[in-house]
C-alpha cells in the first residue's frame, strides 16, 4: 500500500490518487496528514505537498487539488520525454510535473466548465481542448504519467512487486436505426419511395423494395454478423439501441414493433445491451426515465449502460441525471471527428461533480474512436495506419480500447466499405 503524506486531504485529492494508483496501476493509497503516522509505515510511501518533510520521495503539489469551484488557471503545457506535462513543479520534486493536478484538470472535464464555443450540436468541440491545442490528444497521457510514477516508485523501492494490468477491449455498438427500410411503417415507407423518386435513386428505391417484399436482407441488418463475432470473442460486446420516440433527431424502429423487441432480446442473450438515450431526453430526465424503465421491461433486468445521441453531453447535468436515475455506465465521452483520449485516459473513471465537489457513483467509460472519425482518412491503409496507431498507444500501457461502431458501419453500403475489418483488427488486437 502506498501513504500519502499532505497538508490537507481533499475530495479532488482522493479522486485523482485512486485513479492513478489503483484504477491505472493496481496500487492501494491510503492518506495521512500526520507527520508521525508517515514516518511509522514501512512500505511505499510519498509526500504531497509544498515542501519535503526530509528526504522522502517527493512530489511539489499544485493548489488545484486543495481549491474548490473552477478558477482561471494559468497553464503551461511542456515537453516530456516522450509526452507533454504541465504544472511545472521545480527542483526539488522527483516528478517535474504535478500529474495528480494535471490528471485531474483532465479527469473532471474542468475546461468543459470554462466559457468555450460549442458546434451547431451544442457539442464541445476536440479543437478547445488543451490536448488538441498543444497535440498530446492522441496520447494517453494520464496513464503514461501513472507508468513514470511507478518507474519512481520502484527506483525508490526496489523490493516491491507491483501488479500487471492487461490490454483490453471493449466494444461499443451504436444502433440509432435497426433498419434502413423494414419496419418503418406505411407513412415512413411511402415517405421514403417518394424521396427516391424525387432525388432519382432508382437504385436504392429497388433495393427497398426487393427488402420489403423479402428477397434481400435489410442492409442495417448485420446483427447476425455481430452475434456471430460476439460468439467468437472473450469479451462482452456493449449493444446501445436507440428506444426513444420518432423525432427529427431520432429515427429508429417504435418499440411496439414486435420484431424489433424480439431483436433486442435475442441480442440481450448474448452482448450487454444499454440505451442511446434520445436527443430531447439529454435535458429532460423525465424523458430519459421513460425510456430507461422501457428498455428494463424489454430486457427483464436493471439497465445500467448509456450513451447519448449525437454524443452530445452536458456537463455536469447528463451526467447528474444518470446518477439520479441510478445508472453506471456511460460511453458518450469522446470526440466524434477526431480519434484521441478526450479525457487523456484510457481507463474508465468516475464522474466527479465540480459544482458539488464529489466522486459520483458513475463510471466514465470514455471512447477513443468512433467509425465516423475514421471516414476522413480516405484509403483503407490509412484508416488502418491510425487506427493501428491508437491501439499501439493503448497496449503500451495496458489500457481499455474502447471503439464505438454502428450497426450500419458493417452493412455493404460503399461508405461503409472495409468498416468489417477495421472492426476485425480491434478484436484480433487483444488475443
Amino acid at each position: 500500500m502506498l501513504l500519502v503524506y499532505t497538508h490537507k486531504i481533499t475530495p479532488r485529492l482522493k479522486y485523482t490518487f485512486k485513479h492513478i494508483c489503483k484504477r491505472i496501476l493496481g496500487l492501494e493509497v491510503s492518506f495521512t496528514s500526520k507527520i508521525e503516522d508517515f514516518i511509522a509505515h514501512d512500505s511505499l510511501k510519498m509526500s504531497y505537498t509544498k515542501q519535503p518533510l526530509s528526504n522522502e520521495l517527493f512530489v511539489r503539489s499544485n493548489e488545484l487539488l486543495f481549491e474548490v469551484g473552477l478558477s482561471d488557471l494559468d497553464i503551461n503545457v511542456q515537453q516530456w520525454d516522450n509526452t507533454k506535462g504541465f504544472f511545472a513543479t521545480g527542483e526539488r520534486s522527483h516528478l517535474p510535473f504535478d500529474i495528480f493536478a494535471a490528471s485531474f484538470y483532465l479527469l473532471s472535464r474542468y475546461e468543459e466548465y470554462l466559457p468555450h464555443v460549442n458546434d451547431n450540436f451544442g457539442r464541445f468541440m476536440a479543437t478547445e481542448s488543451l490536448a488538441y491545442n498543444h497535440k498530446f490528444l492522441n496520447q494517453p497521457v494520464i496513464d503514461i504519467w501513472a507508468y513514470k510514477l511507478r518507474d519512481v516508485l520502484q527506483k525508490r523501492f526496489p523490493d516491491f512487486k507491483f501488479n500487471e494490468r492487461e490490454y483490453n477491449i471493449q466494444p461499443v455498438i451504436d444502433v440509432p436505426m435497426a433498419y434502413y427500410f423494414r419496419k418503418k411503417g406505411l407513412l415512413r415507407t411511402i415517405g421514403g419511395t417518394l424521396n427516391d423518386i424525387r432525388r432519382f435513386k432508382f437504385g436504392q428505391l429497388y433495393q427497398r423494395y426487393l427488402v420489403l417484399m423479402g428477397f434481400k436482407r435489410d442492409p442495417y441488418d448485420t446483427f447476425k454478423w455481430i452475434i456471430t463475432k460476439q460468439k467468437q470473442s472473450n469479451f462482452k460486446f456493449m449493444v446501445l439501441f436507440l428506444i426513444g420516440d420518432y423525432s427529427t433527431f431520432d429515427k429508429n424502429i417504435n418499440t411496439n414493433k414486435k420484431l424489433f423487441v424480439s431483436l433486442i432480446k435475442s441480442v440481450a442473450d448474448y452482448c450487454s445491451v444499454g440505451i442511446k438515450a434520445s436527443y430531447f431526453s439529454l435535458d429532460n430526465i423525465l424523458i430519459l426515465k421513460k425510456e430507461k424503465l422501457k428498455m428494463e421491461a424489454i430486457i427483464n433486468s436493471d439497465l445500467n449502460a448509456v450513451r447519448h445521441s449525437f454524443s452530445k453531453l452536458n456537463l455536469p447535468t447528463s451526467y447528474r441525471n444518470l446518477v439520479e436515475l441510478e445508472i453506471n455506465q456511460d460511453f458518450t465521452m469522446g470526440y466524434i471527428d477526431t480519434l484521441g483520449f478526450r479525457a487523456g485516459t484510457c481507463t474508465p473513471f468516475q464522474f466527479y461533480d465540480l459544482d458539488y465537489e464529489v466522486q459520483t457513483p458513475l463510471q466514465v467509460n470514455p471512447y477513443h474512436c468512433l467509425d465516423f472519425a475514421l471516414l476522413k482518412y480516405e484509403s483503407q491503409l490509412d484508416k488502418t495506419e491510425h487506427l493501428q496507431k491508437l491501439i499501439n498507444e493503448i497496449k503500451a500501457v495496458n489500457g481499455t480500447f474502447t471503439p464505438v461502431f454502428h450497426n450500419y458501419s458493417f452493412s455493404d453500403l460503399n461508405r461503409w466499405k472495409g468498416f468489417r475489418s477495421l472492426f476485425n483488427l480491434i478484436l484480433e488486437s487483444a488475443e
